[in-house]
């Protein structure tokens, strides 16, 4: 049985790293990682989505969006929604450096 390293299974299907198809996959991939967190920490509080979305001031379906990635979201309501859920927000923001194009 041979088996394929994930990074190079995902090279293959989705794109290498560096092309919009393998950034817009990274980047919904997050965003349904950091919905399931919510989700789990609501459900650890014994919270409803109402009642979260109480606190945010915001509805259900707003709460239910956020769990399911089903909308873009603002990062400000992502943060006071982990927070409300007394969730400790690290963040953590790396630049890469870049080949510097020259346009003569």
């Amino acid at each position: 049985m041979k088996l394929t390293p994930i990074d190079q299974l995902t090279d293959e299907i989705v794109g290498k790293k560096g092309t919009p198809e393998r950034d817009i996959f990274e980047y919904d991939l997050r965003m349904d990682i950091i919905g399931a967190m919510i989700k789990d920490a609501r459900k650890k509080r014994n919270m409803t989505r109402t009642e979260l979305g109480e606190l945010l001031g915001v509805q259900k379906a707003q709460i239910s969006k956020l769990e399911n990635n089903t909308k873009d979201l603002r990062i400000g309501t992502i943060i006071r929604a982990l927070e409300a859920l007394g969730a400790k927000v690290k963040m953590s923001v790396e630049i890469e450096e870049k080949a510097h194009i020259v346009v003569a």
